[in-house]
């Protein structure tokens, strides 16, 4: 008697000897992938920018303090959440390593091990137009086109 409830033919059922494949290897590490494109934004004008990680304002040429404060939402920039080590996956929230939690992670701290996060500014500079030579409007949409594909 079959161990099949309906006793149809499977793909168990065939007549012969089947020999177990072999292990792949597996690849270790991740992959290299020196020579594509990496990332969003590729070739389009960037810079490197310190943003309040609460109003997302671009501050410019600013000496973070222990009393700094945004200009714009007027949050304090010497806290975890605009640390470049900040990762909600890391023990105590932080990569480095820390003796105790810091509780609020927006209010001021005195850590030792904080630097300012850097971000890439992926927003188009007014650049000159094809048709004229004026500037153009950033928020145009050719122009975003033209700056993308350098044409």
């Amino acid at each position: 008697m079959s161990d099949r409830k309906y006793r149809h033919r499977g793909y168990q059922d065939d007549d012969r000897d089947r020999e177990p494949k072999p292990p792949r290897p597996k690849p270790s590490g991740p992959r290299n992938y020196d020579d594509g494109p990496r990332g969003r934004g590729l070739g389009a004008p960037t810079s490197i920018a310190f943003r309040c990680a609460r109003c997302g304002r671009d501050l410019v040429n600013i000496a973070v303090e222990m009393d700094t404060n945004c200009p714009g939402c007027d949050s304090p920039l010497h806290s975890c959440s605009n640390c470049t080590f900040f990762d909600t996956g890391a023990p105590f929230e932080c990569r480095k390593e820390l003796q105790a939690r810091v509780e609020s992670k927006t209010k001021v701290n005195d850590c030792e091990h904080f630097q300012p996060k850097a971000v890439r500014n992926l927003g188009l500079k007014p650049s000159e137009s094809s048709n004229g030579g004026s500037q153009g409007d950033p928020n145009d949409p050719r122009a975003a086109f033209n700056a993308l594909f350098k044409k």
